[in-house]
């Protein structure tokens, strides 16, 4: 098997390549997405979608990406499966599910968990009840576990997250305003125990000011922490 390669497109954007070969996109927002290169932006290849909240910047394209790849999967708590099936998203094409749950995605287990945000979604101008954010442990093929925190603030359970999965390396948002910030990131990173930290949810927009360089400094060496640039892949 080959390693786990994780790519960042920018702001809360992934794209994950399993060690045989899947392709999973987290929080399909890449066409309006100011952080990502250009020539990113053409997704080739997908098997499989996760949708952390229904937001603008982490579900912006997902009803496109959906008609572009009619065979991907997407993955995505029950009320946002249902407006996106509104949408014209197939019904075989969409795995709603909620807290706790376990899909396997190919021999790869993905398992929603809590996020302390909101979640509503963009409607012709109004907001629609989108159901709770959430975020994801991806357990991969060969053994490698990664969590995505989506949008969140710290909350004490992350402790259970590190006591249930035992991720090797988190994404967590560390911006600020609508997110934590690297102060409370330090935090959550103390709950999750993950050896690897990789920074997200960041300069996108001026008022995302929270730094990578600010969380590593406050890590003081007790975890690994990575501020990937967009396009970059680890």
């Amino acid at each position: 098997m080959r390693d786990t390669e994780v790519t960042y497109l920018g702001h809360a954007t992934f794209m994950l390549r399993s060690p045989r070969g899947k392709r999973i996109l987290i929080d399909p927002w890449v066409q309006g997405n100011p952080a990502v290169p250009e020539h990113l932006k053409r997704i080739e290849v997908l098997d499989y979608v996760l949708i952390t909240h229904g937001h603008y910047d982490h579900i912006g394209d997902a009803v496109e990406i959906a008609a572009a790849h009619p065979s991907a999967i997407f993955v995505c708590n029950f009320e946002t499966s249902v407006w996106l099936r509104g949408q014209g998203v197939t019904e075989a094409n969409l795995v709603g599910m909620n807290k706790g749950g376990t899909v396997d995605l190919g021999g790869i287990a993905v398992t929603m968990v809590h996020a302390d945000h909101s979640c509503g979604i963009l409607d012709g101008g109004k907001i629609v009840y989108g159901g709770d954010p959430c975020g994801y442990v991806i357990a991969f093929e060969n053994g490698f576990t990664l969590y995505h925190a989506g949008d969140t603030n710290v909350f004490s359970d992350m402790a259970l997250i590190h006591e249930l999965y035992h991720p090797e390396a988190a994404l967590i948002p560390i911006g600020g305003h609508y997110t934590m910030g690297p102060r409370e990131a330090a935090k959550a990173c103390e709950f999750l125990q993950a050896p690897t930290v990789v920074a997200m949810h960041h300069h996108t927009f001026p008022v995302l000011a929270g730094s990578p360089e600010e969380l590593e400094r406050l890590a003081a060496g007790r975890w690994r922490v990575l501020g990937p640039r967009p396009g970059e892949t680890l």
